[in-house]
């Protein structure tokens, strides 16, 4: 702001005094054009009839450099020789001119020659010093360099009070992510505004949101494992106690512990290994996805649970509408498969019924298990598909569930790109639907 400004005041002042003071050495020129020689007679007489305004000196000299007529009154230079650099140029035919900013003031010359016929005769030669115009220019510079000092302070004051704002709302979110990396998932950043930085603290509240349902649901997963793994652990503990301690128990009653005892062993397997595929679909750990005949799968399936059926006096029927291949695996199939169909044959009736049916639209797959038992009710559909998740614990406990097959069922579906829902059956029981993308079989 200090320098550009007056860069170009300057540079237009020294135009300005190179216009006014060639304009001076034109008209004495002009003035001196028709004379065939110079004397101080007659250039006395020829610019006695001009002006010369606006310049300090002016000379006029022979085309030797004696100086004929000189305006200073106080130490003229008249009959003497003189050879200023601008009266050099001048004498060799060139117009000339000069000026410098020094001291406080402006000090310029110009010269140009003095032509007859084509020839030089001699030389004219002004000087100017002006205080006031630099004067101006001081008066512009300190002006200028006021106006610089105020705007830097008020810049510099907005400065520290933006970045004490800025760095204030930056560590408030900086605390934020620091409670959060200390475990309190439930520490928010209170970050106001509607520019970037609420944003970024909008997101990360958000996302300390989403830890937070995790976190819960982590503990709640870690918490029910344990309990469903201490409770056959502990029925196992208790029954070989039992035998250790009884001194005259009978065959037939060991032989019932034992029994029992391998029973507990069987469920603390069947959980372990339903925790251990719920760890693999977790970590992602997933074979490829094939195109899968699934008609013959759900046959399988329902063949081989046609037994249990039985003993529960429950009917189970295949129909097959439209015969495709989905894309998934044939073991996840057959566990998805499996396990909505075993609940449906352990949560009916006597005498109950299971329908398991295959259909296909033009993309998708859809499976059908539709039971008439014992059903869930409506504030638990939403839940079922949580892990460890049951609606009845006791009859549950005593089916031999695990409350992980459903969340298998879930978890597998949605990692092939599929969905599952649940409703109830009008009439009494449950209806799970399983959509998966169809596949087109390998030739």
């Amino acid at each position: 702001m200090n320098t550009y400004p007056l860069y170009m005041s300057q540079k237009m002042l020294f135009l300005s005094k190179e216009s006014s003071l060639k304009s001076s050495v034109d008209t004495v020129a002009s003035a001196l054009s028709g004379l065939s020689e110079l004397t101080e007679e007659n250039v006395d007489a020829a610019l006695s009839l001009v002006e010369i305004t606006g310049v300090s000196r002016a000379i006029v000299t022979t085309a030797a450099g004696r100086v004929l007529y000189d305006t200073r009154e106080v130490g003229s230079a008249a009959g003497y020789h003189v050879f200023y650099t601008e009266l050099v140029q001048a004498l060799e035919g060139y117009d000339a001119f000069y000026s410098v900013y020094k001291d406080g003031a402006f000090r310029s010359t110009a010269a140009a020659p003095v032509v007859y016929r084509s020839e030089t005769i001699g030389a004219v030669y002004v000087y100017e010093y002006d205080r006031s115009q630099a004067e101006l220019l001081q008066n512009l510079q300190k002006n200028l360099m006021s106006i610089s000092i105020g705007i830097g302070a008020v810049v510099l004051t907005l400065s520290i009070l933006l970045s004490k704002l800025l760095t204030g709302r930056i560590e408030d979110l900086l605390t934020a992510m620091r409670g959060v990396r200390e475990g309190s998932y439930n520490h928010r950043a209170d970050v106001g505004g509607h520019d970037e930085i609420a944003q970024i603290a909008d997101e990360f509240n958000d996302l300390t949101g989403r830890l937070q349902v995790t976190e819960d649901a982590r503990r709640r997963f870690v918490s029910d494992a344990s309990h469903e793994l201490k409770t056959p652990l502990s029925t196992i503990r208790l029954l070989s106690d039992s035998i250790l301690q009884a001194e005259n128990m009978d065959d037939d009653m060991v032989r019932e512990f034992v029994m029992d005892i391998g029973q507990e062993a069987e469920r603390l397997s069947s959980i372990t290994e339903d925790l251990l595929r719920l760890t693999r679909l977790d970590s992602g750990l997933e074979e490829e996805a094939q195109a899968v005949e699934a008609a013959p799968i759900i046959e399988r399936v329902c063949h081989s649970l046609r037994l249990l059926a039985g003993e529960k006096r429950v009917s189970v029927e295949v129909q097959i509408e439209t015969p495709c291949h989905v894309r998934i695996t044939k073991g996840e199939l057959h566990q998805v498969v499996y396990n909505l169909v075993e609940n449906a044959i352990k949560y009916n009736r006597e005498n109950g019924f299971v329908h398991v049916s295959l259909s296909a639209g033009t993309d998708h797959a859809f499976l059908t298990v539709e039971d008439n038992g014992i059903g869930i009710p409506e504030e638990d559909l939403s839940h079922i598909f949580e892990r460890f998740y049951r609606v009845d614990k006791a009859r549950s406990r005593a089916a031999g569930g695990t409350g992980l097959g459903l969340a298998i069922v879930r978890d597998t579906v949605r990692r092939r790109g599929g969905s599952v829902e649940a409703r109830p059956r009008s009439g009494g029981g449950t209806v799970f639907t399983i959509c998966l993308m169809r596949e087109e079989a390998e030739a």
